[in-house]
């Protein structure tokens, strides 16, 4: 291949890794990152596990405790989310 052009491989796997830097900067969520990237919260999760794991495994590792955080707080989130939602019901 010469210089300049990308595989769709390489692509996939920069992606990848852009969303790996991303999660663990601010701590995003899937939902926000899918968003942020214009992609679907399914590819965010098979980037940031499957494919994340075989480029950068301890960027992989980095990810994982970021959303398995994100995971443990996203009832509070849902909860606060339906409070709002039922204070301004009635207005």
């Amino acid at each position: 291949m010469y210089a300049g052009v990308f595989s769709v491989k390489d692509y996939i796997e920069e992606r990848a890794v852009e969303i790996a830097d991303y999660i663990i900067e601010t701590k995003a969520t899937v939902r926000q990152t899918a968003k942020k990237f214009g992609i679907s919260k399914s590819t965010v999760h098979k980037d940031c596990t499957d494919r994340l794991q075989q480029i950068n495994p301890s960027m992989a590792r980095a990810v994982r405790s970021v959303l398995d955080i994100n995971k443990q707080e996203r009832h509070i989130r849902g909860g606060m989310a339906t409070r709002e939602k039922y204070l301004h019901f009635g207005e």
